[in-house]
C-alpha cells in the first residue's frame, strides 16, 4: 500500500511504501546497486544489457534523491554501488576500445560481491529500523484538520524564568473533525507547522534521549493524515474536548496518530507543549524554548521537583481548558467557535502528562473525565478524584518501579466514580505514542505490539472510554477493556 509524504518547502513530493519504508527512488537505487554487482555472475550476453540498465536507474535515482534529500539509511547502498560499478563497468569499457576484457577468477570476486551485497542490504535495515514514520488512517467519519494556537495566561508568572513581568505561554495543536480536503491537498507537518520547525523539534529530542539526530532524520520528513486549517465539518454538531499533556520532556504532537483517531470520531483533541518541560517549543515570534526540567540523579529529590512540573502541567491544562471556553464563546476568534462542547470534557496525559491529567481533575471539576497512559501518579493523592478514569499501563516486569502500581491504585480505588486499571501485554512506555511508528521495534523500546497494532490498541479503548463517559454511549465498557488486557475495575467504596 502506497502512503503519501510530502515536502511542503519545495512541493515535491516522494512515496513510501508501507513495510518497505522506502521510497521509489530509494527502491530504484537498491535494484539498480543489488543489479551491478550480480550482473558480473550473469552468462556474457546479458551482462552489458544488465550492467546499462542498473546504472541508469543508479544515475536516475541519484539525482532524485539529491534534489528530496538523501537519508543516512541510502549511503550504505550508494556506497556499495559505488563500489561495484567500475567493475561492472570495466569490462564494457574495455570490449568497446577493443581491448582484451580481463575478469577476476570467481573465487577472486566472491568476497568482494558478497562485500558489496552486504553493505547495500545494510540500507533497507536501516530503513526498516529507522523510518519515515507512515501514520494510519484515521477509521472514524469525519477528516481531520488540524491548526496551532499561543495562548498566554496574564494571570499566571512564569515560575520557570526570573523575570516579574513574563508571563506563562503555552503552545497548543488542535484536531478536530474537519470536511474532506481536495484530492492532493498538503498533509499537516508532522512535529511541527514547518519542515524547519519539524526538524528543531526532532533534534531537541534525540539529543534528551542521547540519540544522533540523524538517526531519527526520518521523522522531521513525515506528513500526518490531518489537514493545516482544513474547514470544520459541517453539520452544527458540537464535539466533545480531550486536553492532553505529553510525557517529560515530550511534545504537543508526539500523539498524532491517537489524536486524528479521535478527531476522526468526532472529538476535538488539544495537545500542549508545556515550555521548559517539552523538548523545544518554536513560538510564533520564531523563539524556540529549550527543556530546562532535568534529572538530578537524587531519587528524593527528583520526586520532589517532579511534582512542582506536574503541578505547572495541570495548571497550563485548567487554563487552556479556560481559553477553549471562551473560543467556543466566541470571545476568542477561529473557526471552532460554536463546535466546542465544553460541557464534555476529557483530561488526558503520558507517562508525566498522565500525573498532570489526574492532578488537572483533582483541582477542577470541569473535567468529566481521565485517561492517564503510563502515567506514575506525582503529587498529592488527595483530593479523591471524582471522575470516571481509565489507567492504562505497560506490561509489569522485575524493572517496573515497585510503588508505580500500588500507588496508581490507591488513587483509583479511592476516586468516587468507577475506575479502570488497564495494564496491555506486550506494551512498552513508549507503546502509548507515536513511537512505534518511526523507532526500532526493539520490544524493550516501544513492546512487541508492532507498527499497526500499538496504536490500534491505544485509540480502541481509549475511544471506548470516552465514548461511554463522554457520550454515554451504552455498552458493556469492561467486558470491551477486558478483551486488551487484565483489567482492574474500582467500584466507589469498593476495593475492586
Amino acid at each position: 500500500m502506497w502512503h503519501r509524504v510530502s515536502r511542503t518547502e519545495d512541493g515535491r513530493v516522494t512515496e513510501i511504501i508501507a513495510g518497505l519504508y522506502m521510497s521509489a527512488p530509494e527502491i530504484l537505487a537498491l535494484l539498480g546497486g543489488v543489479a551491478l554487482v550480480v550482473a558480473r555472475w550473469l552468462p556474457p550476453a546479458a551482462r552489458p544489457r544488465v550492467t546499462i540498465a542498473a546504472g541508469a536507474a543508479l544515475v536516475l535515482s541519484a539525482i532524485v534523491l539529491s534534489v528530496v534529500g538523501i537519508r543516512w539509511q541510502m549511503l550504505p547502498i550508494l556506497a556499495g554501488a559505488a563500489v561495484a560499478l567500475p567493475f561492472a563497468l570495466s569490462p564494457l569499457l574495455r570490449r568497446r576500445s577493443g581491448r582484451p576484457t580481463w575478469r577476476a577468477r570467481w573465487w577472486l570476486a566472491l568476497p568482494g560481491s558478497v562485500a558489496c551485497v552486504g553493505l547495500i542490504a545494510t540500507g533497507p535495515v536501516a530503513a526498516w529500523a529507522f523510518p519515515v514514520p507512515v501514520f494510519p488512517e484515521p477509521s472514524g467519519r469525519f477528516a481531520v484538520g488540524t491548526r496551532v494556537v499561543q495562548w498566554t495566561d496574564d494571570a499566571r508568572p512564569e515560575s520557570f524564568t526570573a523575570d516579574p513581568h513574563d508571563r506563562r505561554t503555552v503552545v497548543v495543536q488542535l484536531w478536530y473533525p474537519a470536511q474532506k480536503s481536495p484530492a492532493g491537498a498538503q498533509r499537516a507537518q508532522y512535529l511541527g507547522r514547518t519542515e524547519q520547525e519539524a526538524r528543531t523539534v526532532s533534534d531537541a529530542l534525540a539529543r534528551q534521549v542521547g540519540l544522533p539526530g540523524f538517526l531519527v532524520d526520518g521523522v522531521p520528513r513525515a506528513h500526518s493524515r490531518s489537514v493545516f486549517d482544513a474547514a470544520v465539518a459541517g453539520g452544527g454538531e458540537r464535539f466533545p474536548v480531550v486536553l492532553f499533556s505529553p510525557g517529560s520532556g515530550g511534545v504537543r504532537t508526539q500523539n498524532t496518530a491517537w489524536a486524528e483517531e479521535l478527531a476522526g470520531h468526532g472529538y476535538v483533541v488539544a495537545a500542549l507543549d508545556h515550555p521548559y518541560d517539552s523538548a523545544a517549543v518554536v513560538l510564533d515570534d520564531g523563539r524556540t524554548i529549550h527543556t530546562e526540567t532535568t534529572s538530578t540523579g537524587d531519587r528524593d529529590k527528583d520526586d520532589r521537583l517532579a511534582v512542582d512540573w506536574t503541578a505547572v502541567r495541570a495548571a497550563d491544562l485548567g487554563f487552556v481548558l479556560t481559553q477553549l471556553d471562551h473560543l467556543d464563546r466566541g470571545e476568542i476568534a477561529g473557526p471552532l467557535t460554536g463546535r466546542l462542547d465544553t460541557g464534555r470534557v476529557a483530561v488526558t496525559g503520558h507517562s508525566m502528562g498522565g500525573a498532570a491529567a489526574l492532578q488537572a481533575a483533582r483541582q477542577d471539576r470541569r473535567f468529566d473525565a481521565v485517561i492517564d497512559l503510563d502515567g506514575y501518579p506525582h503529587g498529592p493523592t488527595s483530593p479523591s478524584l471524582h471522575q470516571p478514569t481509565l489507567a492504562l499501563t505497560q506490561a509489569i516486569t522485575p524493572a517496573t518501579d515497585p510503588d508505580y502500581i500500588p500507588r496508581l491504585t490507591e488513587g483509583l480505588k479511592a476516586n468516587t466514580a468507577t475506575s479502570y486499571r488497564l495494564t496491555i501485554p506486550g506494551a512498552a512506555h513508549l507503546t502509548f505514542m507515536d513511537g512505534p511508528l518511526y523507532l526500532p521495534p526493539v520490544p524493550s523500546i516501544v513492546g512487541s505490539l508492532g507498527r499497526t497494532e500499538s496504536p490500534r490498541v491505544v485509540a480502541a479503548t481509549t475511544l471506548a472510554f470516552l465514548d461511554t463517559t463522554l457520550r454515554h454511549t451504552p455498552g458493556d465498557l469492561a467486558g470491551l477493556l477486558s478483551a486488551y488486557g487484565d483489567l482492574g475495575v474500582y467500584h466507589p467504596n469498593n476495593s475492586g
